[in-house]
Formats: C-alpha cells, sequence, structure tokens
C-alpha cells in the first residue's frame, strides 16, 4: 500500500527513538484542508486504532485508517534534505495535483 525510502525509514526510526512517550509506530493521514484540497498529516503512535491497515517496512510500523487507504495506495514516502528545506515527501500516484509545498494534493 505504501512504501517507505531507506532516508525515510531512518527518519522514522530516529524519530521514534527520541520520542518522549513510547511509540509503536506512525500514522499516515489525508485530511480535508491544505492549499490543494487535502493534506498529509503524519505523527508517532503508541498503538494502531480499530479498522488501521498497518504496514511492516524495515522494523517499522505504518498506520493508515480505512478512510485514508484509498488515497495512498500505491503511494511512495521519502525524507529529502535540502539547503531551503526538509522533510518527507510525497509520491502519491491517486493524486490529481498537488501544491509545491509538497504537503497536500486534490
Amino acid at each position: 500500500m505504501i512504501t517507505l525510502t531507506d532516508k525515510a525509514v531512518a527518519a522514522v526510526k530516529t524519530a521514534l527513538s527520541a520520542a518522549s512517550e513510547p511509540a509503536e509506530g506512525f500514522r499516515i493521514m489525508v485530511e480535508a484542508g491544505g492549499c490543494s484540497g487535502f493534506k498529509y498529516s503524519m505523527g508517532l503512535e503508541s498503538v494502531p486504532r480499530e479498522g488501521d491497515a498497518i504496514i511492516e517496512t524495515d522494523g517499522i510500523k505504518v498506520f493508515v485508517d480505512a478512510g485514508t487507504q484509498p488515497h495512498v495506495a500505491g503511494m511512495a514516502v521519502d525524507f529529502v534534505t535540502g539547503l531551503e528545506t526538509s522533510g518527507f515527501v510525497f509520491d502519491n500516484p491517486n493524486a490529481s495535483g498537488k501544491c509545491s509545498c509538497g504537503k497536500s494534493c486534490s
């Protein structure tokens, strides 16, 4: 459903190890908002929620709720570091458009 690049896996592992409270994995969601109609949201989670799909990659658990699953099927997540910005980048084949910030889609 979702693939993570090696850089994305490393960034998530760093976040999990630095978390102030224990986290079992992280959640990716698509929510209404952003400059293109939908926005990606990510965060650490201590446990999966009912109805979540759980994707495991290199020891990382990704939790995806039922409403988000159709929006992210086939998506690849990368982590980039640049002079002007650093962060997660989403390559989503389901998005008909995206804004220049890379954090929202339509």
